[in-house]
């Protein structure tokens, strides 16, 4: 059996450059690159088969249906992928793995295709939260007989740590956009307000690294306009993006609801503080008495310009929240040989033949 690794069909920007090395950013290439660290010989789907950096890439044309497992990460798309792999009759095997937390979507025509995706084909949430939204959707928009067949599970994913360098303050503090993304859901304009009213108060650097789509939006054009922010690419290499978190003073996180985190866990193990709302995704993430949860941008702001004042004071209050360190009590709560074990686990026991 080939395990193969579907992910890009959502996404706007190339996934694989023209030197075929993986070049996605964000949480869903976290998820591809732990799967291929899991299935070393997995193969990446795209539109032709290819020999790329380090791996494989295959067309669903090219795939065994009657062997080969489908690892979907857009799974708004499962029934087309079961439809061009069934063109001679075989069982297509395909496992939604739904890293996005479904509510990003607001369109009934959206909403139905996922709940049709989830009643067909197991799926494996990133989190509690994830698979009881999945869960809903699927009784809400599909008939009885189909929801009461689906399959659906979930995982803490966790978060590696071999890459983390040394943490170092900045002579000017830097505030990241913690996010590749202008959506609605990111809410990057309330971001930005909270930031500007910040700026007023003390010297601050903003940074934002955008995908290339998001660049050219007139969100990102104003979002660049102060003389203090700077707007920029992905980089290109995940070491630079690891060299930049250990740069930074702090983020604030200003999303209406997320299925994990993986950004925000990232930039806190490299010693950003996070100035993060008080809802349940962002409590999730932090020990209970962290002490920058804000209730509404007002305190928002007040807690932002507390941690650039003082970084060294605001990251010991952290740690202490964590009974001594945050970083440590991190790679406690989301070990992500746990989170690699537990994705293992579930594919294997629903299609054992992956193993």
């Amino acid at each position: 059996m080939t395990i193969a690794i579907k992910y890009g069909f959502l996404e706007e920007d190339p996934v694989v450059d023209d030197h075929g090395r993986f070049i996605a950013r964000g949480a869903g290439a976290v998820f591809v690159q732990r799967l291929f660290e899991i299935y070393p010989d997995a193969v990446l789907v795209g539109d032709q088969d290819r020999h790329c950096d380090s791996f494989e890439m295959r067309s669903l044309t090219s795939l065994d249906a009657e062997s080969d497992l489908v690892i979907n990460l857009d799974v708004l798309d499962s029934v087309s992928v079961f439809q061009t792999m069934h063109r001679h009759g075989a069982e297509p095997r395909i496992l939604n793995l739904q890293w996005l937390h479904p509510s990003r979507f607001h369109h009934k025509v959206n909403f139905a295709a996922m709940a049709l995706s989830f009643a067909l084909f197991p799926t494996l949430c990133s989190g509690e939260r994830t698979a009881a939204e999945v869960s809903e959707i699927v009784r809400r928009w599909t008939i009885h007989p189909l929801a009461h067949q689906a399959r659906i599970g979930w995982f803490q994913p966790g978060i590696h740590d071999d890459l983390v360098q040394p943490h170092t303050d900045p002579e000017v503090p830097v505030v990241l956009y913690p996010a590749i993304h202008l959506t609605e859901a990111k809410q990057p304009k309330t971001f930005l307000a909270i930031v500007k009213e910040v700026a007023g108060r003390t010297p601050l650097r903003m940074e934002a690294r955008l995908a290339e789509r998001d660049l050219a939006s007139v969100l990102a054009m104003r979002m660049s306009s102060p003389r203090w922010a700077q707007v920029t690419p992905l980089f290109g290499r995940t070491d630079e993006y690891w060299e930049s978190l250990a740069h930074t003073t702090a983020f604030l996180a200003t999303a209406r609801e997320e299925a994990y985190g993986l950004e925000y866990l990232e930039a806190l193990l490299a010693g950003a503080v996070g100035v993060l709302p008080a809802v349940s995704w962002a409590q999730g993430l932090v020990p209970a008495t962290y002490p920058y949860l804000y209730a509404d941008n007002d305190q928002a702001a007040d807690m932002l310009a507390e941690v650039l004042g003082d970084p060294q004071a605001a990251r010991k209050a952290a740690d202490d929240s964590a009974g001594g360190s945050l970083s440590g009590w991190i790679t406690q709560n989301h070990v992500g040989s746990v989170g690699d074990e537990a994705l293992r686990d579930q594919i294997a026991d629903w299609f054992p033949e992956a193993l």
